[in-house]
């Protein structure tokens, strides 16, 4: 057998679906992980300098946000580990890896893993579904926000009494109705938008949004990988014609 007959070999067991899923589960992962952590200390910041400035009123908020960011340093190794776990399972369950190992057989064991690979991967995504729909929260949030002040800025719009326009954060929770001063108004409002916390804070957010979204499309091709690897070890008995390509 020649080189390039070895290579086309090679490059036909390769799991593509699995190795796509990785790659972009590794980067979703490291968007959401990485922006999401530094937008939530931008944002505690911007909330203590302009809009809780006494202590006592944000502290619910300071130990939720200390909190996730824990959970992002659990998040980041967890898929780590399971995203290579799950490659290396496509490894295995593809003709080049058969034609490596005389005498390969299907075991019930190897099913009953696969068939749990399914199911965690099914519950995962679900989780990442709704972690994508929680990291739409801020950005809309501060979304708002960015329109308000770029209708005061906007000579379109005939504003009168700028300073009468206002955003109230404490009619989201995310602060008590007793912080003070709780909503900016006017110049002051238009200041904090214009601020680097603000506006870093805004991107990542949009980022780590896209970040979350990325992991849920990734969780979806590994599920359809995993399903194709149990139905051949199951079903097909993982003939030498029946070989997975995920």
């Amino acid at each position: 057998m020649g080189c390039f007959e070895c290579c086309i070999k090679c490059l036909g067991g390769v799991p593509y679906a699995s190795l796509v899923a990785t790659i972009l589960c590794f980067s979703g992962v490291a968007l959401f992980c990485g922006c999401g952590h530094v937008a939530l200390t931008g944002t505690l910041t911007m909330l203590e300098n302009h809009f809780s400035r006494v202590p006592s009123d944000h502290a619910t908020l300071t130990n939720v946000v200390q909190i996730l960011q824990y959970i992002i340093y659990g998040i980041a190794p967890f898929f780590f580990v399971y995203g290579i776990i799950l490659l290396a399972e496509g490894f295995y369950t593809t003709s080049a890896v058969k034609d490596l190992q005389n005498e390969f057989k299907t075991s019930v064991c190897g099913r009953c893993i696969t068939g749990m690979f399914v199911f965690l991967t099914y519950i995962l995504g679900l989780a990442w579904l709704g972690i994508f729909g929680f990291s739409a929260v801020p950005v809309f949030l501060f979304y708002n926000m960015w329109t308000t002040c770029n209708a005061m800025k906007s000579e379109v719009v005939n504003i009168t009494s700028p300073e009468n326009i206002c955003v109230d954060v404490r009619q989201y929770g995310v602060i008590p109705w007793s912080a003070t001063p709780g909503k900016a108004c006017g110049s002051t409002l238009n200041d904090i938008c214009n601020t680097s916390d603000f506006y870093l804070s805004y991107h990542l957010y949009i980022v780590a949004c896209a970040g979350a979204g990325a992991t849920v499309i990734a969780l979806l091709l590994y599920m359809m990988a995993t399903t194709y690897n149990y139905a051949v070890f199951k079903f097909k008995g993982f003939r030498h014609n029946s070989t997975s390509k995920f």
